[in-house]
C-alpha cells in the first residue's frame, strides 16, 4: 500500500469513525469508551492491542448488529490515537432459516462499516461445518440444507411434533462447532466480545447440558477452566445428543480440533447495553438501516425464533391432531406471540394475513425453499407416526392416507427392516422425507420429553445445569 493511499484510507476510516459517533447518544459513548478500555486492557496496554485479535458472532440480531457496530467505532478510535489498533474477526453461522434478505443485510452493514479492504477485519462464515469467506450472494449448500432437513425431521418425530424443538434444536446445537471453528481457526482469536446477558447465555448451557445428559452423555466432573474447554465440551454435548438422534446411522464429522490461543478472553459487554434498547437505536435504524426479515431465524429469541413458520406448523397441528381448522391453530399462536412479534416489528399485514389461504402459501414455499419440506412431510412429522414401534401408524393413515390402511401390517414390517414390497418402502421414505434407516431407527425409539427450546424456563435448572459452565464463562475474561 502506498504512503498516498494509506493515508487516503486514513481519512476515510476517520470520516466512517465520525458517522458513527454522530448517531450515538451520551450514554452510548460512554459505553464506547469503557469498551475501548476493556480491549486495551485485556491485550494487556496499547502497546500489545495491535497484536490483539477479536471475535464477534454476527447472526443479523440487534444485540450483536450493535455489538458489532460499537466495536467498530473502538476499533477505529484507537486506530486515531495509536499506531495500531485490534484486528477484528466477524463470524456468521450460516443455517437452513437464514433468508436471503439477512445476507443482504448483513452485507449492506458491513459496507456501512466499510469493513471490505480493511486489512484489520476478517468477515467469515460458517456453513456446514466449513469456514469460508462472507460472500452473501453464496448459494446455499445443498449438502448442508440436506443435512439441517434431515435434523429437523428427525428431531420433529422424537419430540412428537413439538414445533419449537423442530424449528430450534439442530440450529442451537450447531453453536459448539461453530465456536470452535471459529474461534480456532487460521491462528485463532485472543477474545470474544459478546452483548448476550449472563441469564441468556446460562439458558443456552443449562438447554445444551439437560438434552445432552437424556442423549446418555457422561458428563465430566468439575468445570472447564477455560472459555476454549467449555466450547470443548459444548461440541462433545451437541455430537452426543446427534448420536442419540441418529443412533447407527450417526456419521462424525471432522472434529474442528482444539488450536487456537489457550486462554481465550471473554469480554462481555451486556452491562454497557443496561440504558440501551439497541433495536430502536438511531444506530441501527440510521447508520446501519437495519430491515429484519419477518421470515428470518433470529438466535436471541429461543421462544419465538421464526413466528411465522411456527403460526403454520401451529395452524397444521391444529388442523391434523386437535380437530380444529388451520386458521384457529394459526390465531392461537399469533395471540401467543402478538408482543414479541409487535416488537420485532413484523408487519401487520403478515401478522394478520397469516391464517389466510395467501399468508399459508406464503409458510409453505419458505419451509420448503429453505428446509426442502414440503406439507405433507410436516403434517407426517406432526403425527410422529413411527416411533415407539409404529404407535401412531394406524391413526396416521386413518387421517391422512386412509387408502393404505390395508397396507398396515406391512408397513410394520418395512419399519421392521423384515422383507416388503419396494413400493412401500420408497412409499414411507417420500411421506416422511427420511431415508428407510433412519425411519427404522424411528421405530424403535421412544418419544422424547422436551422444554420447550433453548429457552429453559425455571430459574432452578440454570443453577442446576447450567451454573458452573457460565460462571467459567464470564470469569474468563477478567
Amino acid at each position: 500500500m502506498s504512503v498516498i493511499h494509506e493515508q487516503a484510507m486514513n481519512y476515510v476510516y476517520q470520516q466512517v469513525l465520525q458517522r458513527l459517533i454522530g448517531h450515538f447518544s451520551r450514554v452510548e459513548r460512554t459505553a464506547l469508551q469503557l469498551l475501548i478500555q476493556r480491549i486495551v486492557v485485556a491485550a494487556g496496554g496499547m502497546e500489545q492491542v495491535g497484536g490483539y485479535k477479536v471475535l464477534v458472532a454476527h447472526g443479523g440480531g440487534d444485540v450483536s448488529s450493535y455489538t458489532l457496530a460499537l466495536l467498530r467505532a473502538a476499533q477505529l478510535s484507537i486506530a486515531g490515537r495509536a499506531p495500531k489498533t485490534f484486528q477484528l474477526r466477524v463470524a456468521t453461522l450460516r443455517h437452513a432459516g437464514m433468508t436471503q434478505a439477512t445476507l443482504d443485510t448483513l452485507q449492506q452493514g458491513y459496507s456501512a462499516l466499510f469493513f471490505h479492504d480493511d486489512p484489520r477485519v476478517e468477515l467469515l462464515m460458517v456453513e456446514n461445518q466449513e469456514v469460508l469467506p462472507f460472500n452473501h450472494q453464496r448459494p446455499p449448500s445443498s449438502a448442508g440444507r440436506e443435512v439441517s432437513q434431515r435434523a429437523m425431521l428427525m428431531v420433529g418425530h422424537l419430540t412428537s411434533g413439538d414445533v419449537r424443538a423442530t424449528l430450534c434444536n439442530d440450529t442451537y446445537l450447531s453453536l459448539g462447532d461453530f465456536y470452535q471453528r471459529i474461534t480456532t481457526w487460521n491462528g485463532g482469536v485472543h477474545a470474544l466480545v459478546s452483548g448476550d446477558s449472563p441469564r441468556k447465555q446460562g439458558q443456552y448451557l443449562a438447554w445444551l447440558k439437560k438434552n445432552a445428559l437424556k442423549a446418555g452423555v457422561t458428563m465430566p466432573p468439575g468445570k472447564p477452566i477455560s472459555l476454549n474447554g467449555l466450547f470443548a465440551r459444548m461440541e462433545e454435548w451437541s455430537v452426543g445428543c446427534y448420536r442419540d438422534l441418529y443412533g447407527e446411522q450417526y456419521v462424525a464429522s471432522e472434529s474442528p480440533g482444539r488450536g487456537g490461543h489457550r486462554h481465550l478472553a471473554y469480554i462481555g459487554i451486556a452491562d454497557l447495553l443496561g440504558e440501551v434498547d439497541p433495536g430502536s437505536t438511531p444506530l441501527l435504524n440510521e447508520f446501519l438501516a437495519r430491515k429484519p426479515d419477518p421470515l428470518g431465524f433470529h438466535f436471541s429469541h429461543p421462544d419465538f425464533p421464526n413466528p411465522l413458520l411456527m403460526a403454520h406448523l401451529s395452524g397444521l397441528q391444529a388442523q391434523c391432531l386437535r380437530e380444529l381448522s388451520y386458521e384457529d391453530g394459526v390465531e392461537g399462536f399469533i395471540r401467543q406471540a402478538q408482543d414479541y412479534m409487535c416488537d420485532r416489528k413484523i408487519p401487520e399485514h403478515l401478522i394478520a394475513g397469516a391464517s389466510s389461504r395467501d399468508g399459508r402459501t406464503l409458510s409453505a414455499t419458505y419451509a420448503q425453499e429453505f428446509f426442502g419440506l414440503e406439507e405433507g412431510q410436516l403434517t407426517c412429522l406432526l403425527y410422529s407416526p413411527f416411533i415407539h414401534h409404529g404407535a401412531r401408524l394406524e391413526g396416521y393413515l386413518r387421517q391422512c392416507h386412509p387408502g393404505m390402511l390395508v397396507a398396515l401390517p406391512e408397513l410394520h414390517k418395512v419399519l421392521q427392516g423384515k422383507s416388503a414390497a419396494e413400493m412401500l418402502q420408497q412409499w414411507v421414505t417420500d411421506t416422511s422425507g427420511l431415508p428407510l434407516p433412519l425411519l427404522q431407527h424411528l421405530y424403535r425409539k421412544r418419544p422424547l420429553s422436551t422444554d420447550h427450546s433453548a429457552g429453559a424456563r425455571s430459574r432452578r435448572s440454570l443453577r442446576s445445569l447450567g451454573g458452573a459452565e457460565l460462571r467459567t464463562f464470564q470469569l474468563s475474561g477478567r
